[in-house]
């Protein structure tokens, strides 16, 4: 492996001519770049891989405490190498960002640390990379940093109370670092049900649902899910396929965690509902048979005595999913008038208002 400083420094500099440009660029030293990279080495070509953290699997080292992955270890491997793991063992993040920088010391792969790409542009059929240390120019590069980089916080997250403390879930580790008391996690993939599940042994959880991917049991009929996936051929199927297609339009799929298993932990689901949408005319009215006590921002404010929040706006006549009530700053479950029958907003309240209904 090569760090900024070594053998492969003179690459960071600019060359006009066409014999200094590099053949290959890779950005990213991730899974997917090491793969790349290890297809480069045996094509014999001349490339080097830039990484902008200081050490191969940071980003795996940085997710939570328990995170391990859904395929077993014999699914983990990369070209050239076996993942180092019994069969059906579920690898933990730490082995995984040790795996990644053992697979790039045994095929000693040009990789440069520390080494941000900050920009990218193309004229004149060649690549041009700006990094910290200077501009690296190829005839071809490949992007391999991966799709979910930066944390993105929704804008009604600007509404809450000053006195919720809000934790991406890029920056959560363990439940022992969570403030004791009711939390409440937003999102219901494959992390936000790991997460809330974790914290429903040591706090009160409450989860908010605003699309429901599609669920696959970790194992069937005694197998693992990745097993029935190579065996059907899914893992291999060309994006442009009639399978790949299939498969592209279904979205991101939850594996293992069910409904079922949270609420028996005793997580609190919430199905969203947004509050912003006015109704249109074109909308069909119909009974609103699910909601979420947050009717809005901010989602999780305060419900301490004596706390009031912003006005609501009242909702008359019946409830239907058009005409639903608008509450646009109601506090936590104090909001109701979200079902038929129910007073339209409270402005105040000490605690949850008794009786909250069951969603059918």
């Amino acid at each position: 492996m090569h760090t900024p400083g070594g053998d492969h420094e003179h690459h960071t500099t600019s060359s006009a001519a066409d014999d200094d440009l590099l053949e290959v660029l890779v950005i990213g030293a991730g899974q997917a770049g090491l793969a790349i990279a290890w297809h480069l080495r045996q094509a014999r070509a001349r490339f080097p891989v830039l990484e902008a953290a200081a050490e191969l699997g940071h980003t795996w080292r940085t997710r939570w405490d328990s995170l391990t992955l859904f395929s077993p270890s014999q699914y983990d491997g990369l070209p050239g190498l076996a993942f180092p793991a019994a069969p059906d063992t579920y690898p933990t993040k730490d082995q995984v960002a040790d795996y990644l920088t053992d697979y790039a010391t045994a095929f000693d792969l040009p990789i440069l640390l520390n080494s941000a790409v900050t920009g990218l542009t193309h004229d004149d059929g060649r690549f041009t990379a700006r990094t910290p240390q200077g501009a690296v120019h190829a005839r071809q590069v490949v992007v391999a940093t991966g799709a979910f980089q930066a944390p993105v916080l929704p804008e009604v997250a600007r509404g809450f109370d000053p006195s919720v403390t809000q934790l991406h879930g890029a920056r959560y580790r363990n439940p022992h670092r969570i403030t004791p008391g009711r939390v409440l996690v937003v999102g219901a993939g494959n992390s936000g049900l790991q997460i809330a599940r974790e914290l429903a042994d040591t706090h009160e959880v409450h989860l908010a649902v605003g699309s429901s991917p599609a669920r696959v049991p970790q194992r069937m009929l005694g197998k693992d899910l990745f097993w029935w996936l190579t065996g059907t051929g899914a893992m291999r199927a060309p994006a442009d396929s009639r399978l790949g297609r299939r498969l592209k339009a279904r979205g991101d799929l939850v594996i293992g965690a069910t409904h079922r298993e949270l609420r028996r932990a005793g997580v609190d689901f919430h199905p969203a509902w947004s509050t912003r949408r006015e109704p249109s005319p074109a909308t069909p009215t119909r009974p609103l048979r699910r909601w979420t006590p947050w009717c809005g921002p901010p989602a999780c404010a305060r419900t301490t005595p004596g706390f009031t929040s912003p006005p609501c706006t009242p909702t008359t006549g019946p409830t239907t999913q058009a005409g639903s009530p608008r509450c646009p700053a109601c506090i936590s479950s104090a909001c109701r008038g979200s079902a038929p029958g129910d007073p339209p907003c409270w402005d105040s309240s000490s605690t949850t208002p008794p009786g909250w209904p069951t969603p059918s």
